[in-house]
């Protein structure tokens, strides 16, 4: 039997943070002038990247409200790796 690897516990503006980083980045991949082709594709990937920075912005807002002063850089790198992001 394979080993079976465990995602760490995040709390959900966690969760939320990670997603949210990770749609800005296919975003900005998206938008990459050196290799987008379409104007129209890029403006989208543009739009798209304004809505999910607002929402990477609220769930750092929450974090903070909640009194979560650090980001744990060990336990969301993890879990970024383990997504292969």
């Amino acid at each position: 039997m394979a080993d079976i690897v465990r995602m760490p516990a995040l709390t959900g503006a966690e969760a939320d943070m990670v997603d949210e980083y990770l749609n800005c980045v296919d975003c900005l991949g998206r938008s990459n002038p050196a290799r987008v082709d379409d104007t129209y594709a890029a403006l989208v990937a543009a739009q798209k990247l304004a809505a999910h920075a607002a929402r990477l912005r609220d769930a750092l807002t929450l974090m903070f409200e909640r009194g979560e002063r650090e980001i744990h850089t060990g336990t969301l790198g993890r879990t970024l790796r383990l997504l292969d992001a």
